[in-house]
């Protein structure tokens, strides 16, 4: 009887303890389940995956905003600047109107695929529009005005405020 009872005491060992349960679950199912449990395992670490990057790129945009809202006041001393310097720069109309509509998207804290989206814009064109780097079509601006809460002529008279504020 004392071997029965080292050989009861060894199965009592061998078993599972509840922290390998897990496995334990694992080996009760078919192969078909163990790939469903997988498969949904993946996916959370997926969704984690995805939640962590969109929390990144969220809280690298506030820091985008924040930056951008204590720079607020620096163009015109960044133009006096250049002036001091000597380094006076001329800014053509397709640069200005650029910066300005820049600068309205970023105040209402828009982005340029939301923006483009509305005015119905390629994302690319829009941000070469803003570089100063394409000249946009009347109906082009009006769309973009539009899309930003503003008239086409709203929007060229701030282009002339920017225009006098850079010459003066």
């Amino acid at each position: 009887m004392a071997v029965k009872e080292t050989i009861e005491t060894q199965k009592v060992v061998e078993t599972p303890s509840p922290a390998h349960s897990g496995s334990a679950r694992m080996r009760e199912l078919t192969p078909a389940q163990r790939r469903a449990v997988m498969f949904a395992q993946q996916q959370v670490l997926r969704a984690r995956a995805a939640k962590k990057a969109k929390d990144e790129r969220q809280a690298a945009l506030a820091r985008m905003w924040q930056e951008e809202d204590a720079e607020i006041s620096k163009p015109r001393s960044v133009v006096r600047k250049r002036e001091i310097m000597g380094d006076i720069k001329e800014v053509s109309l397709r640069e200005a109107i650029g910066h300005v509509l820049r600068d309205l998207r970023t105040r209402d804290r828009k982005t340029l695929r939301e923006v483009s989206e509305k005015a119905g814009v390629s994302l690319g064109y829009l941000s070469e529009v803003e570089r100063g780097q394409k000249e946009a079509s009347s109906e082009l601006l009006a769309s973009i005005s539009e899309s930003l809460g503003l008239s086409t002529s709203q929007m060229l008279r701030l282009v002339a405020d920017y225009l006098d504020s850079v010459e003066s």
